[in-house]
């Protein structure tokens, strides 16, 4: 067994009990003062200083005891989600509405298990390692908020490494790694059909706007199917049509809202003008009016190349060679860390969780989530040799 694997299983217990606390109290973007404290604690606890962004945000770093170097940061993502847990587990969710249903109670504490054996390296190496603990990923946003407050300088970053827990296709032990295109582009998507209202009985004396809005919906659909090669990745899905006042009432107005998933930039910059394109045309065919308001939210992960090939080596020798994985696909889900990836060389990978003997094969954001603990060691282990092979030049 690798040395820093085998000290990680030997703490692991520690940050099996962070993971857990944090699960009873989950708490939502910009309210991780729970959070946030617990992590504060730890790190006064290894004599590692932090600074603070905003009211949730902590940056910790690590300066190595040999002078000069480069700077890594290490993310973690830290908030919960809107979701009433349905799992069994003991230290289940005590807030009612609310639970960890995306792992990153897990990340949170193999970031912190991360900090303690970086810390017992600290003489050994040359250089910095940052530890970034992200408030808000899973909106508006934490990444950004922290960018712009300064996480990536003094020292300045040079690269940096994340990853989330994976429950469906990578089990406990394994890590997963993908060049090039890792997540999706995460647009919304607001469209408004006006029409003019009046009684069911006399629809020639009215404009309807729902017979309106059901061509747009089926039209939109064409630019995946019509307009992209099938080559490209692009996904238009509407999740809310809200209109009408009653059955026997023509409506004037239907509001819908929906989101784009797209991998390539070219392809993302293009949806705008198609969706405005269709809307509004099909809205004068059925002489009504249609407003299109579409907003960019985060970026596609671009894994960089060479990081993706440096932390696929080290994983190899931390986890051994048959447990790194190469991702076949990207995932069409969105990630906030796509961020800090446009500033730095990144690398975001995923830590198979899945243990079918624990229960452990929900996937994110179900509410009977859980992942199989004995993960933590091994993110842990991953994450901190990672940081020691990029300081040293090894990978």
């Amino acid at each position: 067994m690798h040395p820093m694997l085998q000290r990680a299983q030997e703490m692991q217990n520690q940050f099996i009990e962070y993971r857990r606390q944090f699960h009873r109290h989950p708490e939502a973007g910009w309210k991780e003062e729970k959070t946030a404290a617990a992590v504060m604690a730890h790190l006064d606890s290894l004599d590692i200083p932090y600074t603070r962004i905003g009211a949730t945000a902590v940056v910790g770093l690590i300066q190595g005891g040999i002078p000069g170097g480069k700077c890594i940061a290490i993310r973690a993502d830290m908030d919960a989600l809107s979701v009433a847990e349905l799992s069994d587990a003991e230290y289940a969710s005590e807030v009612p509405g609310m639970m960890h249903a995306c792992g990153h109670d897990g990340h949170t504490a193999i970031l912190m298990g991360v900090a303690s054996l970086l810390k017992e390296k600290q003489a050994e190496f040359q250089g910095a390692v940052k530890l970034l603990f992200q408030p808000a990923e899973e909106g508006p946003g934490g990444a950004g908020r922290m960018i712009e407050g300064g996480c990536l300088e003094n020292p300045k970053v040079d690269a940096a490494i994340g990853l989330h827990l994976n429950t469906v296709d990578y089990y406990t032990g394994e890590l997963a790694l993908k060049d090039g295109a890792a997540s999706a582009g995460t647009d919304s998507l607001n469209i408004t059909i006006t029409g003019y209202g009046g009684h069911g009985a006399s629809p020639h004396l009215s404009v309807d706007a729902i017979v309106c809005a059901a061509q747009v919906v089926t039209a939109l659909q064409s630019i995946a199917s019509r307009e992209i090669s099938p080559n490209g990745s692009v996904v238009v899905t509407i999740g809310t049509i809200q209109g009408g006042y009653r059955g026997n009432v023509i409506a004037d107005k239907v509001t819908l809202s929906g989101t784009v998933r797209t991998l390539d930039p070219v392809i993302r910059n293009s949806i705008p003008e198609r969706v405005k394109r269709i809307v509004e045309n099909i809205a004068a065919a059925y002489r009504c009016t249609g407003e299109v308001n579409m907003r960019f939210g985060y970026p596609s992960i671009i894994n960089d190349v060479v990081m993706t090939a440096a932390f696929e080596k080290s994983a190899q020798q931390v986890l051994g060679v048959d447990k790194v994985k190469r991702i076949p696909e990207a995932s069409m889900g969105g990630e906030d860390f796509s961020l800090f990836a446009e500033k730095v060389p990144a690398c975001f990978a995923r830590l198979g969780g899945r243990n079918e003997e624990k229960g452990c094969i929900h996937p994110g954001h179900n509410p009977r989530y859980n992942f199989d603990e004995d993960a933590i060691a091994f993110g842990m282990a991953a994450m901190a040799q990672m940081a020691l092979d990029y300081l040293s030049g090894k990978v």
